[in-house]
């Protein structure tokens, strides 16, 4: 099958396989992305700051998606040459698109967060296992 890269279904379509869209969703998409892009709306922060408002997150994942958003072009990470050196990272003009979706997302997440907890509650009530027979005398 031949297809057109032209033709407005396939280009820019997560939908398939080979499209580079797929690692930007990946990207923001990632719960840690998230956390941290929220974390950086109101201006710069030291990675120690950035620790302690995204609670739970480890130094290596916090480590790896600063990376990830930097290659990305999502964030700015500036290096000041003091003695010792601060390190601080921004949200870049690209990154900083991404506030009014990722803002409706956790919006959406505390209004329904009620929802989904009762529907996950009669999920595991009606899909537990039965309880398997036990054995009498032996």
């Amino acid at each position: 099958m031949v297809t057109n890269p032209a033709d407005p279904v396939l280009r820019g379509s997560p939908y398939r396989a080979d499209c580079p869209t797929r690692h930007i969703l990946d990207r923001i998409g990632d719960r840690w992305t998230v956390l941290i892009v929220g974390a950086l709306w109101d201006g710069t922060a030291r990675f120690s700051e950035l620790r302690r408002r995204v609670e739970g997150v480890s130094q290596k994942m916090l480590t790896q998606t600063l990376r990830a958003l930097e290659r990305d072009g999502l964030v700015r990470r500036t290096v000041h040459p003091e003695v010792p050196v601060r390190v601080e990272y921004a949200l870049t003009e690209a990154g900083r698109t991404l506030h009014e979706p990722l803002r409706a997302l956790q919006q959406w997440a505390i209004a329904h967060v009620g929802e989904v907890a009762a529907s996950q509650e009669a999920y595991d009530r009606a899909n537990r296992p039965a309880p398997a027979p036990t054995e009498r005398g032996a």
